[in-house]
């Protein structure tokens, strides 16, 4: 008859012992998914990556198509783009205009409501009135934008009308100004970010020296943000030239090559959705007009996005 302490020690180290290796199993275990994360986490970071380069791929293989059958020259110089006529012309300079007038008509209403906005809440508001008001703000950012282009069509076209009697129905500048409307708490948000990251120490100088508020604003506040405002205007202008449904809606799609802002104009977006909507048939060449536009519009965005970072990382203030 076995001892009964040497049973229960005997017991103790086998429990131990189980323990000990399970333990090591585990640590294991945990070194595996250790190493297998990072890999994991590349292929999450690569979806976006590789999206891109699907989209680019799917334009450029279907322009080269198109450009197959209309001179390159004659798409990009060209004042005329009829795609259903017996001749058709193909020349994108009338999208290009109005999607570069309706990009400055909401940029003159964004960049300063959106500024003005952001010094308030940033300088002159008090917490609790930042608390209720900033998000106030944001809330325009949740409309869908399809509401948007029935407010430009059916309130701010005909008030601008009883103003401008001249303007036509549908027209580039209603819905640019909505589009500004659209895109201020974008720009009001993000330049607020930037001027209260500036430290409170550059202000209290500043005004230690005898400056009026407008002053520490103007003179100390702003130009050490400036690179977060030009950014946040950059962004601002690449998401009203990427609209689609307020400019469908409200400017219409008479193709027209002018400056005129009370003409019906059509922007790059509003065209794709004519076409994608329309009747063109497949292998086309207005339907692989629909990708060289698509293209282009995608260069646009592009440019925007690099012209941001470069100048965030240009002007960029560290403290």
């Amino acid at each position: 008859m076995p001892h009964p302490k040497l049973s229960t020690s005997h017991k103790s180290s086998v429990s131990i012992r189980d323990m000990i290796e399970a333990k090591k199993s585990s640590r294991q275990l945990g070194a595996k998914l250790e190493k297998g994360i990072p890999v994991i986490l590349l292929l999450i970071a690569l979806v976006s990556i590789l999206t891109t380069v699907g989209i680019v791929l799917t334009l450029f293989t279907e322009m080269i198509e198109f450009f197959r059958r209309v001179p390159i020259m004659d798409f990009f110089t060209g004042t005329v783009l009829k795609p259903l006529s017996q001749t058709p012309e193909f020349g994108v300079l009338p999208l290009i205009t109005g999607t570069v007038l309706s990009s400055a008509v909401a940029m003159a209403v964004a960049a300063p409501v959106g500024l003005m906005t952001a010094i308030y809440l940033s300088e002159y508001a008090s917490e609790r009135a930042r608390k209720i008001f900033k998000p106030m703000l944001e809330v325009l950012a949740g409309i869908p934008t399809i509401v948007y282009g029935f407010f430009a069509f059916t309130f701010v076209t005909p008030l601008l009308r009883e103003i401008i009697p001249g303007l036509e129905a549908t027209n580039i500048l209603s819905p640019g100004i909505v589009m500004g409307i659209m895109i201020i708490p974008m720009i009001a948000s993000l330049s607020e970010d930037a001027m209260r990251s500036v430290p409170n120490s550059m202000r209290a100088g500043a005004l230690a020296l005898g400056s009026t508020k407008l002053e520490v604003t103007g003179r100390v506040v702003i130009p050490a943000a400036f690179s977060g405002i030009v950014a946040s205007f950059v962004l601002g202008i690449s998401r009203a030239i990427g609209e689609t449904m307020i400019v469908t809606i409200a400017s219409g799609s008479s193709k027209n090559f002018t400056f005129d802002l009370t003409q019906s104009m059509q922007t790059m977006t509003a065209y794709i959705v004519e076409v994608t909507g329309g009747d063109a048939a497949a292998g086309s060449t207005i339907y692989y007009s629909l990708y060289a536009v698509a293209m282009t519009l995608f260069v646009f965005t592009l440019l925007m996005n690099v012209l941001a970072r470069y100048v965030s990382r240009r002007f960029r203030e560290e403290y």
